[in-house]
């Protein structure tokens, strides 16, 4: 078995440019940390090389032993991972979804982690993210997904031609918004749907309130507005009380 010991190996150092979004842009490849990630990978078929401490572990036909140090040269934190891959980005096809998620500019990586992990939990076909969007290949987004980012399709379009692809497709969509919206509660429900989320700030555009079917804001007191992942949970959870999906 293969086995580098040293951060000057020429290719540990190309892996790690993997840490800076530009890198991952231009090389189409991404770096999951932690076995969770690494065996969620594996399954859908993105691996191209696993570096751990305990190769053994794996039943993968390419993997490289390495010591912690080493490791750690390819982590964006402290962790204490023993083991990372490198991964290959894939878009992945989402067709005639009937629960999409759409995310307007969502900036917090964890925000877009738990989102997308919530919309797999709760039965949904899709997230699509805006242009503004934080990177999904962020390692705390991924780390935020716990592998759900491999088990939905995840995609970034610009989202008012993606809305209006949605409704040419007879799904009805809803912004949330304290503006001018229904609550929660009076919310129309239909068999295909999607959600659009707003900026942790500015909230969704008004471009794509206007585009929206409706708008809805959740009922609640002492506060205006609650954190985006946290209020995606409340409306995702909604829906599927509402309808078997």
């Amino acid at each position: 078995m293969e086995r580098i010991d040293s951060t000057s190996n020429q290719r540990i150092k190309n892996w790690a440019k993997l840490l800076q979004k530009k890198e991952r842009d231009k090389t189409g490849l991404f770096l999951a940390e932690g076995d969770h990630l690494i065996e969620e990978a594996l399954k859908v078929g993105i691996v191209d090389v696993i570096l751990s401490e305990h190769p053994d572990q794996y039943r993968f036909d390419h993997v490289i032993e390495a010591p912690s140090h080493v490791i750690q040269k390819l982590c964006s934190s402290r962790s204490g991972t023993a083991s990372v891959a490198v991964c290959r980005m894939e878009e992945p096809s989402v067709l005639q979804p009937d629960r999409v998620l759409i995310l307007d500019g969502i900036q917090d990586p964890g925000n877009l982690g738990t989102l997308i992990r919530t919309a797999r939990s709760f039965g949904f076909d899709a997230v699509v993210t805006s242009e503004t969007s934080c990177d999904l290949y962020n390692e705390k987004v991924l780390r935020s997904t716990q592998g759900a980012v491999f088990q939905i399709p995840v995609v970034r379009r610009n989202l008012s031609d993606y809305v209006s692809s949605l409704q040419k497709q007879g799904v009805y969509v809803i912004a949330t918004t304290l503006a001018e919206a229904v609550p929660m509660k009076e919310m129309n429900v239909s068999d295909k749907m999607a959600v659009i989320l707003g900026n942790e700030g500015n909230g969704v555009s008004l471009e794509l309130q206007k585009q929206a079917d409706q708008r809805v804001r959740i009922e609640m007191s002492g506060f205006e507005s609650l954190n985006v992942a946290v209020a995606g949970g409340i409306l995702m959870y909604q829906l599927q009380k509402q309808v078997k999906i």
